[in-house]
């Protein structure tokens, strides 16, 4: 049976459109319309002036249990994941074979050196030591199913990190292989080393310095996802660091540098689903326009990561929509307001994630090793 929302408001992914439905049938959007689009037949859903959006993607996640429910819930149909070791990675796909959970990319284990950032998190993984260990590296992670490759560069000095020549020789064997590259910064001299490197995406935005402007002008073509919930939530609101976060992504909305809305879930603080919400507001306050901010978790990750199915409302894409009861592009906090929600076309139900004791188990542990892994950091400043 097709499905026709009515009397709607549509964003399609990029800007609102004149459109006042969208009618689906068997997983794909079949037509978008000023009219009504119904169908003798269709099951009609009345939107009674609510907003119809693209499901929402949250570029940056790590996957532990619940993690795609929970995202669902809150109308984010895709999550990237940025490190989650192989077995993780695989139990989190067959997850999202369901219609109750949302789809999911991942890098699978990213490239750090031994010891560095973030070995306290996880159980061991590969590691590199050296530029010519680069190629294997890149091909091992091909092989356990990587949609992308994560970096990580040098972690404020406090943490062994992979030299230039490595990071560099990782790049270029990961986009000789047809991969995005993603890098993670922690620092102003890292980001300078990953853009110099060719990354195509940097996680973070660094807190250390203001970004020059020299610097901020070579990263045309580069996203970022500055995942500044997470900052708010473990250095404060009222942080100089948080402050100087803000002001480092206010230049790169300035200079027009795709930014995408991720979380960095489950860090301290940090909800799968409601905090893509939460920075949406952030990326509003630091700048952009609530049409803006919603592409940041729409259209933008689908360009950037090749997803090219989804992430707008249009004629043939994914039927991954949500609706919601007020109107997001002149209050960006109305994307909380989710009346309904659609995955492939299939209505979700939203449902609490209430674990059983073999997830609650891993839940402990990763909260465990999270613990760990911020302390240290909070005893190497």
């Amino acid at each position: 049976m097709a499905t026709t929302i009515v009397n709607a408001r549509v964003f399609d992914g990029t800007t609102s459109r004149d459109w006042t439905s969208v009618r689906f049938a068997d997983g794909l959007i079949t037509e978008c319309s000023a009219g009504s689009g119904a169908h003798a037949g269709d099951e009609v859903v009345d939107a009674a002036g609510g907003t119809v959006l693209p499901g929402l993607i949250d570029s940056h996640v790590h996957l532990v249990p619940g993690a795609l429910v929970q995202s669902l819930n809150c109308g984010v149909t895709t999550v990237l994941d940025m490190f989650s070791m192989p077995d993780v990675v695989a139990a989190a796909r067959e997850r999202a074979r369901g219609a109750d959970a949302a789809d999911v990319r991942s890098a699978g284990v990213g490239a750090t050196a031994p010891g560095g950032h973030p070995s306290m998190m996880y159980d061991p993984f590969p590691t590199l030591t050296a530029a010519d260990q680069a190629s294997r590296f890149v091909s091992d992670r091909i092989a356990e199913g990587s949609d992308y490759l994560k970096i990580f560069s040098g972690v404020g000095g406090r943490w062994p990190s992979l030299d230039p020549s490595t990071i560099t020789a990782l790049v270029t064997a990961a986009h000789s292989r047809g991969l995005v590259v993603v890098a993670h910064v922690s620092s102003t001299a890292g980001l300078e080393e990953v853009v110099s490197a060719g990354a195509d995406v940097v996680a973070h935005i660094p807190l250390d310095a203001e970004l020059p402007g020299s610097l901020v002008e070579r990263m045309a073509g580069i996203a970022v996802g500055p995942t500044l919930a997470t900052v708010e939530n473990t250095l404060g609101a009222s942080s100089r660091p948080y402050s100087r976060a803000q002001d480092n992504v206010r230049r790169l909305v300035d200079t027009g540098v795709t930014l995408l809305a991720g979380t960095d879930a489950p860090n301290p603080g940090t909800e799968f689903g409601a905090s893509l919400h939460r920075e949406l507001e952030l990326l509003v306050r630091c700048g952009l326009s609530p049409a803006q901010a919603l592409a940041a978790a729409t259209s933008s990750p689908a360009q950037v990561f090749g997803l090219a199915d989804r992430g707008r409302v249009a004629v043939g894409q994914r039927a991954d929509l949500v609706l919601v009861s007020g109107d997001p592009l002149t209050d960006i906090s109305a994307v909380r307001g989710i009346e309904r929600i659609w995955r492939g076309g299939t209505a979700c139900e939203r449902r609490p994630f209430v674990p059983d004791p073999a997830e609650a188990e891993q839940l402990a542990a990763f909260d465990a090793r999270i613990a760990e892994a911020v302390a240290a950091v909070r005893r190497r400043r």
